[in-house]
């Protein structure tokens, strides 16, 4: 049986990606600039065309051939375009340089012609003059043919299964003609820090994790929410491949090095409260993650993104324990630098709140869902670890496609710009 086929722009490591796997549909290609992220990208996606290089440089009948598509119907078109500009008195939103991406989003839409489009960002441009810029890309979808989902909604992350108060705004444009999806209803139960991350080991236990970011260990996990991420349940509403992977090899695990005043500090930090020199949140056990950040790339200073202290020991939260309050399976790899592994969640869309969206597209259609049979190899693990250099090599794009930092950065003790000296490039 063939699957819905999704087309994932602006793709980053893969959030949403994995959530419209997650609720049924194939995803044929990825369009992602960052070589880094194209390279985590491959690896958790090894059947999709991952297309290094931006939007502005491709056209809908390139994406179609790299993606061997030919002449299929595309079902959906998906992504978060960076948005910088803002409205100007007399001027059009999409004149402004700064919006050019958004442009060329709806441009790709309206080349590929898929049954339905989405579009997410941050809350933000719903406020004040922001509305503006929503208003006219509404307007710009429905010339490109397409009828936007109004009113627009801001969903909550913690609404759909992920343990952490992440809002983002979602645009669902149909292509005329066909049946209208509804946005997603928020589910009653939200899951906890303590069943997100409760049971993984903690990193600081093993030396290797100070050199490595993954080691073989055996732990017992029994949160159904865990559980489901391990593969050891099934998940009823997960169509996704499933992949090879070991169960008990814990990854994206390595160690962060604070001193013992921070941690004497981090100890004596309440449940839920705020260290005071950090600024460190740290984790209440039966409550939600506050939103992970991202962090500032290599053009502006290569900083790691401030993360919450664990809720049971005096540290920051490691990659994983971040990849499990965002939804990701174990399986899921991100970078092995704790710097581009932060990014990439940060960046992302946890891939519940994507599913549950994607979800609704299929409804739409009348479609069921299935479940594959084929189970995926995943792919090179040494695509996890290429810096700049290699990374752009092996996507044969320019080595400064992503702007490039070229003096060294300072490390704090907290830990804020610990990220800094594991890739910095001259």
């Amino acid at each position: 049986m063939n699957r819905p086929i999704g087309i994932d722009l602006f793709a980053g490591a893969g959030g949403m990606s994995l959530g419209f796997e997650q609720a049924g549909f194939d995803i044929a290609a990825a369009v992602e600039i960052d070589p880094i992220h194209c390279a985590t990208h491959e690896y958790n996606f090894p059947d999709a065309a991952t297309i290094c290089a931006s939007v502005i440089d491709l056209s809908g009948d390139e994406i179609r051939r790299r993606a061997n598509l030919g002449d299929k119907d595309i079902d959906v078109v998906f992504g978060g375009a960076p948005c910088q500009g803002f409205s100007l008195m007399g001027k059009r939103v999409f004149d402004d340089p700064r919006n050019q991406l958004v442009f060329h989003y709806v441009r790709i839409v309206r080349e590929l012609n898929p049954k339905y489009c989405v579009f997410e960002n941050v809350k933000g441009l719903t406020l004040g003059k922001h509305a503006q810029f929503l208003s006219e890309l509404i307007t710009a979808l429905g010339d490109a043919g397409y009828d936007v989902l109004t009113p627009y909604r801001v969903l909550n992350a913690a609404d759909y299964g992920v343990p952490q108060d992440r809002r983002r705004l979602f645009l669902v444009g149909t292509r005329k003609g066909l049946k209208s999806p509804n946005y997603p209803e928020p589910q009653h139960n939200r899951i906890t820090v303590q069943e997100a991350i409760g049971d993984l080991p903690n990193a600081d236990s093993f030396d290797e994790l100070n050199r490595t970011d993954s080691i073989l260990t055996k732990w017992e996990t029994t949160s159904s929410y865990a559980r489901k991420l391990r593969g050891f349940d099934p998940d009823s509403d997960d169509y996704s491949y499933q992949r090879k992977f070991l169960p008990d090899l814990l990854t994206c695990s390595l160690r962060t090095e604070h001193t013992h005043s921070s941690r004497s500090r981090f100890e004596a930090t309440q449940p839920g409260k705020t260290e005071s020199i950090s600024r460190f949140r740290k984790l209440e056990p039966n409550g939600i993650c506050n939103t992970l950040r991202a962090g500032t790339d290599s053009a502006r200073g290569a900083h790691t993104s401030p993360r919450p202290i664990h809720p049971f020991f005096a540290r920051v939260i490691t990659v994983r324990e971040a990849a499990r309050l965002h939804s990701y399976p174990d399986w899921f790899r991100l970078h092995t630098t704790k710097w581009h592994g932060c990014r990439q969640i940060g960046n992302s869309v946890p891939p519940l709140l994507a599913r549950a969206v994607a979800s609704e597209l299929l409804k739409a259609q009348g479609i069921q869902p299935s479940k594959p049979k084929k189970t995926l190899d995943m792919g090179e693990t040494r695509l996890l670890s290429l810096d700049m250099s290699n990374a752009s090599v092996y996507f044969k794009v320019p080595r400064d496609t992503i702007a490039q930092r070229t003096r060294k950065i300072s490390v704090t003790e907290e830990g804020v710009k610990e990220g800094a000296k594991e890739e910095v490039y001259a």
